[in-house]
């Protein structure tokens, strides 16, 4: 199966946009089990960085991404432009809810013109 191409432009270099799909999202909230919350709570009194909730947002981007490119494919994308990644405060204390948006298209590599 064709990868779904994920970029932050308005086009994606070597192809041209032929169909335009529509608004496409993957969101998810997150939270850490207790153990990782309380070395985490730990690690802020010291300074530096919450390895924990780091790792915790890096895996929850990656599968907003993951979700927001199905959603795409079941529209019949083969890409998505002008994806955009965000996050909100608290939905509940200790969970962090990421999502991600772009706009679905249909793309086709670009003709070459002949000499």
């Amino acid at each position: 199966m064709e990868p779904v191409h994920v970029v932050t432009t308005e086009t994606v270099p070597g192809y041209e946009i032929v169909e335009v799909k529509g608004l496409v999202w993957g969101t998810s909230v997150r939270s850490k089990f207790l153990g990782k919350d309380i070395i985490a709570f730990f690690r802020t009194l010291l300074g530096g960085e919450v390895k924990e909730y780091t790792s915790m947002v890096n895996d929850a981007r990656r599968f907003v991404l993951q979700r927001m490119a199905r959603n795409a494919r079941a529209l019949g994308a083969n890409a998505v432009v002008g994806v955009r990644i965000g996050s909100t405060a608290q939905v509940i204390p200790g969970t962090v809810e990421l999502f991600a948006y772009g706009t679905a298209v249909k793309i086709r590599p670009v003709k070459k013109k002949r000499k």
